[in-house]
């Protein structure tokens, strides 16, 4: 049980590692930042933190979103390149959102009806 309530995490973790890999720089300190921050939330569930990761991945996901249809809108015709910029890139970020808001929910919402119905 306990695996399925660390998800996100697990999920987020994932897209991190894809991150890292289509960077093709193997010492990325920004990634190697995200994961360790990810392994720590995944032992300690903090409520705080686990919010803040949430809220960091969706700022940073909305703002590559406008550097996507930046990049995107520099194509003078829809070719095939163009398609696979676009669907690849609005798949990966649209799902580390959702992700990032089912952590968020996971840590605002989840938590507080598990400790009101814990305490009945």
């Amino acid at each position: 049980m306990s695996r399925v309530k660390n998800f996100p995490e697990y999920l987020l973790m994932l897209s991190v590692l894809f991150y890292w890999v289509s960077s093709a720089v193997i010492v990325n300190p920004i990634a190697i930042a995200l994961v360790l921050c990810l392994i720590l939330q995944l032992l300690f569930q903090n409520k705080v933190v686990g919010i803040s990761i949430g809220a960091i991945f969706i700022c940073s996901s909305l703002f590559m979103l406008l550097a996507l249809m930046s990049e995107f809108s520099e194509f003078p015709v829809f070719n095939a390149e163009a398609q696979k910029l676009l669907f690849v890139g609005l798949t990966y970020f649209i799902s580390t959102i959702i992700i990032a808001g089912i952590m968020i929910y996971k840590y605002a919402v989840a938590n507080n009806t598990e400790r009101n119905y814990s305490t009945l």
